[in-house]
């Protein structure tokens, strides 16, 4: 092809060959000679046949293009067939429809990226195509690919829904058995940069994610040594999985350019090698050392959060005769979170199955107390002075029982802002943020607590740093609201209206999102929007007053406090 680049819709098929570079450092003659017996007797015929036009060869791995859908998984198909019980190749294969661009040197665009992704995620002798290539192929065609859901896909922006032919679908029979608690194993990251100067950047990241990740109590987590014995290996993720015993595999890239740096990270169920989340990050190299730390605790906390979510939705699903006391507790956090009285009730049904099935798990406590520290500051139950002595009692309990968890330091600190000892809440939750680095909860509460007693602007760093850590965080919205309450204190009022909606859209109906915006309008003088939105918080919350605001939280810092209150006097709040 010569001349201006050509932009076209076309079916692209990706194809590589499974452990290529085993094959060649085991026997690189007889390899090469059954590739190219592969590509004279069956790949060229087949292409011939359906119309497929060889557009790149990358010596492991083909790119083709066809005028259909259904001439690609045709091709495919009988490739595939063709190739089973082969002795030497085994051969992977992606497609998808989309916008191509062919120049003199390359092809690339969204049909290339997505049907390569597809291709990597596929199992030996299997064909994986998106869901508009489905939608494209006849019935008979269709009943041969069955469900694989949306696939987070490497450098792809949006999940893409893939169906699978030949893919296994089922667990199979584990090396070693999985631990009762989460377990991970961390990958060590290639080097995508093409100098192995950069090799140390990029174990060194993937060390200290080891380490930080092995500070999370509830996560059994592979060691280095271990983990690292995959390095260059050409083995599938669910196989690794299978061969340590982990039920999550985090694997991930490095890609130098200049002076910036580029790291992609993915987290892979491994019993069924379904992407659970992708994300990149990219950072000047100025200061090398910052530049790891910065990145290494974004992909702890975001893999922290996305690990426990994961699981939290797997126990969710459980039938309600299982006993686990794992399980138990991961279900009344789900119901813990949603804030309101109903859930509240299920969740300490929750919490305490999980202590009868096991008195010296740490965490079920901590949920107790946290269902308590919800219950006094959303008004979910009465009997105020009783509640926060059983949540006290609780998180204590929790403490004496694992006192290396931050998890039980972040809800005895929580607790403790709501009874008034400020320095000892402080320090609680401090110590939080010293045991997990990368736990965003713990950098939730402390900058809560910092708000509650008069340090706003210390308190904004770390709310801050808590929204870094996890942005999918199901309490997110809480975070906005005390990041909104920070902005309110220091009379940054447009920022906090900001931060309020913000949590408003997020899709709350709590009742305090709606507070911060109602005083950030009553600040800036805007006092007709203040009175409709105390409106909707009269609606969300009928017997909302100042009092009530009073008794909801006390012991802030007067100074602060007071100006709230007749900000929201102004507002139209009833006293």
């Amino acid at each position: 092809m010569t001349g201006q680049a050509q932009r076209r819709l076309a079916a692209i098929l990706a194809a590589d060959v499974v452990g290529y570079s085993k094959l060649m450092g085991e026997d690189e003659a007889g390899t090469l000679t059954a590739l190219r017996e592969l590509r004279r007797d069956l790949l060229a015929p087949a292409l011939q046949e359906h119309r497929g036009n060889l557009v790149k060869s990358m010596g492991d791995g083909w790119l083709v293009e066809f005028a259909s859908a259904g001439d690609g998984v045709n091709c495919a198909i009988k490739v595939q067939d063709a190739l089973v019980g082969h002795e030497v190749i085994k051969l992977r294969m992606g497609l998808h429809i989309g916008d191509v661009t062919f120049d003199e040197e390359d092809i690339y665009g969204d049909g290339v990226n997505i049907a390569s992704r597809l291709q990597e995620i596929c199992d030996p002798g299997a064909i994986i195509i998106s869901d508009i290539a489905r939608r494209s192929i006849d019935g008979k065609l269709v009943g041969a690919f069955s469900d694989l859901g949306a696939q987070t896909l490497k450098n792809i922006a949006e999940p893409v829904i893939a169906y699978g032919r030949g893919m296994t679908v089922v667990t199979v029979s584990r090396a070693l058995p999985l631990p009762n608690e989460p377990s991970i194993a961390v990958l060590p990251f290639d080097n995508m940069s093409g100098d192995r100067e950069q090799e140390y950047f990029a174990d060194g990241i993937c060390e200290d994610i080891v380490v930080e990740l092995s500070k999370v109590p509830w996560l059994f987590v592979i060691a280095r040594n271990s983990s690292f014995t995959y390095k260059d290996a050409d083995v599938s993720v669910k196989q690794i999985a299978n061969d340590l015993g982990v039920q999550y595999v985090l694997e991930g890239s490095v890609r130098r350019s200049s002076d910036r740096v580029r790291v992609s990270v993915q987290l892979t169920d491994g019993t069924s090698g379904r992407n659970i989340w992708a994300e990149r990050y990219d950072g000047e190299l100025n200061d090398i050392f910052a530049l790891q730390d910065r990145i290494t605790d974004q992909i702890v906390g975001r893999t922290n959060t996305e690990v426990r979510a994961h699981e939290t939705e797997r126990a969710r699903r459980q039938p309600p005769n299982n006993f686990r006391a794992w399980d138990r507790y991961l279900q009344g956090l789900w119901h813990c979170n949603r804030t309101n009285t109903s859930d509240n009730e299920l969740a300490m049904i929750h919490f305490h199955k999980a202590i009868e099935i096991d008195p010296t798990f740490a965490l079920p406590y901590a949920g107790v107390a946290l269902c308590s520290h919800m219950n006094l500051l959303h008004d979910l139950a009465d009997e105020r002075d009783e509640w926060l002595t059983k949540g006290l009692e609780a998180a204590n309990k929790a403490v004496s029982l694992d006192d290396r968890d931050g998890f039980v330091h972040f809800t005895l600190g929580r607790l403790l802002v709501i009874s008034g000892q400020g320095d000892n809440a402080i320090a609680a939750l401090a110590r939080a943020v010293e045991l997990n680095p990368s736990f965003a909860s713990a950098y939730y509460g402390f900058g809560m607590a910092l708000c509650w007693y008069g340090r706003p602007e210390q308190a904004k760093q770390n709310l801050d740093t808590a929204m870094r850590l996890s942005p999918r965080d199901p309490l997110l919205w809480g975070i906005q609201v005390w990041r909104a309450s920070a902005c309110n204190f220091l009379e940054e009022y447009e920022n906090a209206e900001k931060w309020g909606r913000k949590a408003i859209s997020g899709g709350t109906s709590n009742f305090w999102a709606n507070i911060v915006v109602a005083i950030a309008l009553a600040g800036q003088g805007r006092m007709a929007e203040a009175n409709k939105e105390v409106s909707v918080i009269m609606r969300l919350k009928p017997e909302m007053s100042a009092s009530l605001y009073r008794r909801l939280t006390p012991h802030q810092e007067p100074k602060y406090f007071d100006r709230t209150i007749e900000l929201l006097r102004r507002a139209g709040l009833p006293e």
